[in-house]
């Protein structure tokens, strides 16, 4: 088994204990956070877990395989490099650091220790976005011609980094998952609607050398939660909505033809509206499926599903639509850093 620590206890690192302890591939040997009381409330759920060792003492231990780190993003460098400069393999919560020059310096360090770096973007384990994985595949959309999400609700505030780090980026992962393409050109607006905070509103498109359209919508100030996608394609469309507990995924029947009448000499369209079909999805976690797959990538010595060159990409495309925020929308390639 490989026994593995967990660094952070806050928000997401419950359940990645949990995955954890389930999967029969790994051993939790510790969990480390600056908080005594979080992880004295872990301690009385998994009482056979050592909440005593500190980080020094968990990058000290030989015995300690991996690490899952669990932390603000401000802090993802400084832990990430420690665990791979002690020779172990991590698993980190997205995104895998605070700009694209520190993500290509712990890429190049976990390739020259022969390590895994693994960065839990979850939504491309999810059975939803795999299920569209396979639709796109089978061609049963046909030609992709846009991506449009949005993707908004009421906070969670983050201090560390604006609404396009927190909400966005979900978006990003799920559209290189699913079209293994990077974007050449990103335009994005975006505002801050209360003082002294990040940007918590905006809109950013992607253009690619391909004919398909991206646009994503992110709101930390709506009313209501949203997880909306549409994928539209010249056979059919797709919607994936996140918030049905059940009907996750619907296929529809719908397009539209341009017709050429001779007689008037002039185009026309048509209208196609078919039935809508609701695909079949396995009730199982994403975490776990992360979980398995850093195992697999350890066991296997293998890339994962969400590599660390595409997080990289990611954190690129990011950096970008700053820029692009800065310069009023204005188009910016993204095309500044890249590994030697």
């Amino acid at each position: 088994m490989i026994k593995v620590a967990v660094i952070g206890y806050g928000y997401w690192g419950p359940n990645l204990v949990r995955n954890l302890i389930y999967s029969i591939h790994f051993k939790v040997e510790a969990v480390f956070d600056i908080d005594p009381q979080k992880t004295f409330q872990l301690q009385k759920i998994y009482p056979n877990i050592s909440v005593n060792k500190s980080f020094s003492d968990i990058l000290k231990d030989s015995n300690i395989d991996a690490v899952v780190i669990a932390t603000p993003i401000s802090t993802h460098y400084e832990l990430v490099k420690a665990c791979l400069e002690s020779g172990k393999h991590v698993l980190v919560e997205k995104p895998l650091a605070d700009s694209s020059e520190n993500c290509i310096e712990l890429i190049e360090l976990a390739d020259s220790k022969e390590l895994i770096l693994f960065v839990d973007h979850t939504f491309p384990f999810t059975e939803a976005v795999k299920k569209i994985k396979e639709i796109i595949n089978s061609d049963i959309l046909g030609e992709i011609f846009y991506f449009d999400s949005t993707r908004i609700n009421l906070g969670l505030f983050q201090f560390d980094s604006n609404v396009l780090w927190d909400l966005a980026i979900h978006d990003l992962s799920i559209i290189i998952y699913l079209f293994n393409e990077f974007p050449i050109r990103v335009s994005a607006t975006g505002n801050s609607c209360i003082n002294n905070h990040p940007v918590n509103m905006a809109s950013l498109s992607l253009e690619f050398n391909s004919n398909f359209y991206t646009h994503i919508n992110v709101n930390w100030l709506s009313p209501v939660k949203v997880r909306q996608i549409l994928i539209g394609g010249d056979k059919k469309m797709l919607l994936y909505d996140d918030i049905e507990p059940t009907e996750k995924l619907k296929l529809y029947d719908k397009g539209v033809e341009v017709l050429d009448d001779a007689a008037i000499n002039k185009m026309k369209y048509g209208y196609r509206s078919g039935d809508v079909n609701i695909p079949f999805l396995p009730q199982t976690e994403a975490l776990c499926n992360v979980v398995e797959n850093f195992a697999e990538s350890i066991n296997k010595n293998a890339s994962p599903i969400v590599s660390a060159t595409d997080a990289l990409e990611i954190i690129k495309i990011l950096e970008s639509a700053e820029k692009s925020m800065k310069r009023g929308g204005s188009p910016v390639n993204i095309n500044e850093n890249s590994l030697s």
